[in-house]
Formats: C-alpha cells, sequence, structure tokens
C-alpha cells in the first residue's frame, strides 16, 4: 500500500498515476489543495496567493481541462510592471531600463557594459552583478529581491530560480530598447473563473475519496517497520510518499541533518476586495522593490476577470525567524502603502482575507542541495519519496509537481 503524505497537487497527482490504486491519502488540513485553496467573500474570489498556470505540457493541461468540463477557463496575456519611485517601468526591469531618466539609463548602461565578466559567480548575487552590472542591480534585482526572499543574496544559490528567472544579454538589452520584447516563461496564463482550487477539484475527481482522510497529522514514521503513526492510528505502508517540507520530514523520521543548512522564508497574503476599481485597470500584478511600501508584489484580479470591483492580492516577505505581527497590524500598513502608492484613493474596503504561508519559498544554495539529494536517497532505502516543491526543497510550477508525481508514480509500479 502506497501511504501519500499530502492532499495538495502532488499528494492527488500521485493518486490520479498509481496504477494499482493501493493508495491512502492522508493530509492534517480539513481540506484538500495545499496552499493552492481558494476563498470566496462578498462575492470576491481569492486564492491564498497569485497561482497562475503557465502550462508548458500540453498533456498534463489537457487532462485537467477533460475533468473539468463545466468550469470556464480564462486565457490572459501578462501584463506586468514595476513601480519604480514615482512612475511604472515594464517588467523585466533589466530589458526597459531605457525607460528610466535619462542620468538612471546611462548609469545602467554603463555599468551593464563595465562590469566584471572576469570572474565566476558563487552565489545568486554575484550572479546578478556579473550578468547585469551595479546600476540594474541596486537600483531592482538587489532591493526586490532581498524583499521577496528575506534574507542576504549572497547566501543563494546561483541559479537558485532556475528557469523562472528572466536572464537578458547585453545585446537583448539593447534591442530592447526599439523593438519591445519582454517575453518570458509566464507571457500567457490561465486561471479558471472560480480560482485555482477548480485545477486541484479536477486532480481530486479522480481519488477514490474513501481513501482520502483529512484531519489527520503525521506525527512519526518508523523506517524499519514501514510504519506512519498518525493522530489517529499506525499505518503500515509499503511505500510512503510526502510532499510535506523536507526538514519536517526528515523530524519525524528521526534522521539527523543539520539544521543550519535549511532556510526560508514565510510570506503574509492580504486579498482584498474594493467596493470600486481602481485606476490600474491593465497590469495583473506589479513589483515594488522600495523600502517605502511593505510588500513586495500586488496583483489584481479584477483585471483578469474583468470586474467592476478592484479585488487584489498583496504580499509581505519576512526571514523564517522573524516574530509576524497580527494581520491586524499589517493591514493598517498595507492600506496606507497602497495610498502612498496611489493605488487606491477613495475606494472603500468591503471584504478582506488574510494567511501566512511558512515556508513559502525556500532558500537554495549549494550546501542544501547536496543535502536533499543525499538524504532523499537516504529515505528512499526504506522506500520513502519527498515530492513537490517543499518536499523537493526547491523551486518549481504546479505543473512541475504534477509532472514529478506523474513519473515517480509510473516509475515505483
Amino acid at each position: 500500500m502506497d501511504l501519500i503524505i499530502g492532499a495538495g497537487v502532488s499528494g492527488l497527482s500521485y493518486a490520479n498515476f498509481c496504477k494499482h490504486k493501493d493508495y491512502l491519502i492522508i493530509d492534517a488540513d480539513k481540506e484538500i489543495g495545499g496552499y493552492c485553496k481558494t476563498i470566496k467573500k462578498e462575492g470576491f474570489v481569492w486564492d491564498y496567493s497569485g497561482h497562475f498556470f503557465h502550462f508548458r505540457n500540453q498533456e498534463i493541461e489537457q487532462y485537467l481541462l477533460d475533468r473539468m468540463p463545466t468550469q470556464k477557463i480564462l486565457k490572459i496575456s501578462k501584463n506586468t510592471q514595476i513601480k519604480y519611485k514615482d512612475s511604472y517601468i515594464d517588467f523585466p526591469f533589466q530589458k526597459n531600463i531605457h525607460q528610466l531618466p535619462k542620468d538612471e539609463f546611462i548609469d545602467c548602461l554603463y555599468d551593464l557594459f563595465n562590469r566584471d565578466t572576469t570572474t565566476e559567480s558563487n552565489s545568486f548575487k554575484e550572479m546578478l552583478l556579473q550578468k547585469f552590472g551595479k546600476g540594474i542591480c541596486e537600483k531592482f534585482l538587489f532591493p526586490y529581491n532581498e524583499k521577496i526572499y528575506a534574507c542576504d543574496l549572497d547566501t543563494l544559490d546561483k541559479d537558485a530560480m532556475g528557469r523562472f528567472f528572466p536572464h537578458a544579454n547585453a545585446e537583448d538589452i539593447i534591442k530592447n530598447f526599439k523593438n519591445p520584447d519582454n517575453s518570458s516563461y509566464n507571457d500567457h496564463f490561465t486561471y479558471p473563473e472560480n480560482g485555482a482550487i477548480q485545477y486541484v477539484k479536477a486532480l481530486n475527481s479522480e481519488v477514490d475519496q474513501s481513501k482520502l482522510c483529512l484531519s489527520e497529522k503525521l506525527v512519526s514514521i518508523d523506517l524499519k517497520e514501514k510504519i506512519a503513526k498518525t493522530s489517529k492510528r499506525e499505518i503500515k505502508f509499503d511505500n510512503l510518499i510526502s510532499s510535506i517540507p523536507f526538514p519536517r520530514l526528515l523530524e519525524v523520521c528521526k534522521v539527523d541533518y543539520d539544521t543550519s543548512i535549511y532556510s526560508w522564508n514565510k510570506v503574509m497574503v492580504f486579498n482584498l476586495g474594493f467596493d470600486k476599481k481602481g485606476k490600474d485597470q491593465k497590469n495583473h500584478w506589479v513589483y515594488f522593490p522600495g523600502k517605502e511600501y511593505c510588500f513586495y508584489r500586488i496583483g489584481y484580479y479584477d483585471n483578469i476577470f474583468n470586474t467592476d470591483r478592484m479585488s487584489m492580492y498583496v504580499e509581505l516577505g519576512f526571514n523564517k525567524d522573524e516574530e509576524v505581527k497580527s494581520p491586524e497590524f499589517y493591514k493598517k500598513q498595507v492600506i496606507e502603502d497602497l495610498k502612498k502608492a496611489g493605488v487606491i484613493e477613495n475606494q472603500e474596503l468591503v471584504a478582506d482575507h488574510n494567511v501566512v504561508m511558512d515556508p513559502a519559498y525556500v532558500h537554495i544554495n549549494s550546501r542544501s542541495i547536496s543535502d536533499v539529494d543525499r538524504l532523499k536517497l537516504q529515505l528512499q532505502e526504506s522506500n520513502i519519496y519527498s515530492v513537490g516543491r517543499y518536499g523537493g526543497w526547491t523551486y518549481c510550477s504546479i505543473e512541475d509537481n504534477i509532472l514529478e508525481a506523474k513519473e515517480l508514480a509510473e516509475s515505483i509500479n
């Protein structure tokens, strides 16, 4: 029997693709979805955070669509900008420095062509500096990424964001001055009319509901006997597939590890619904590198749904060891900073929701990559497999999670 820990995208995907169907799913939460949940309040539709789907694998996308035939899927061409000082410039920053004031543009261009390309970069911060120069880094890339990751960028691996980082060489940047091409991996995205949870429900439609056990927390795992102890019982397993955060899995398995290797940030998300639209009626999300704002990114659901009331999410980053105060404290800050940024003026807040994601973004470095690989192999000797963004302790998309779980199910079976 395959015991699946976690009823999020990874766990449900594994259950979809394991052929023998002898499985059991447990989740400590009372609802499926993990972080991919949707909230409906006062006519607004929000996710725990902005979950927008950028499918590259048509087979996976069609698999989901076939299981949600009545759901309207919105197909959106992305618009994103950066709030830089008193104006907006197009994203990505490094390809649109020509939109800056003349003196700042010259600074960025000069540093781009006089950057040190002779030394090897050993961290995310060094990689940014080597590829883009001091001007671009200090004006956007450093402050923005420090806000989102809530850490020293020198502690991150140079490839910490993998394919999700919008790379550009000097030639691309120059070409963009005259012929704009801000293409990236998520130029277009899809979004279900009733929220991201609809994709989760599509996966859940193939799950035997008698084998789905919610409000049941994993307590410990006996590696030798292959017995999992939960908050309700003991379960004997042949294979165990986990999508819980990797350090947590090590703890319940009583595997010794160096806690200093594993770091992450926390993100507080506010979903806000107002009585009428704001001025920005084209962007789907906007980046805020400036320290004068408490948030690093905001997004507009109303510009996706084309509704007549402003509906948005706002994201704040915290270090894993930082104390997070009450939601009301930060909500007041958020509203003040949205007014300061000119996002809201005379709108009235009519509904809101908040959640803290902990962990949110994991901090990937050479030590964590090596340690995760080593310990995953060690766990596999007991037929324990760790998958997903948090199970794999990596940076990946929801589509990546589905594919990884599918491949694991096929290899085990």
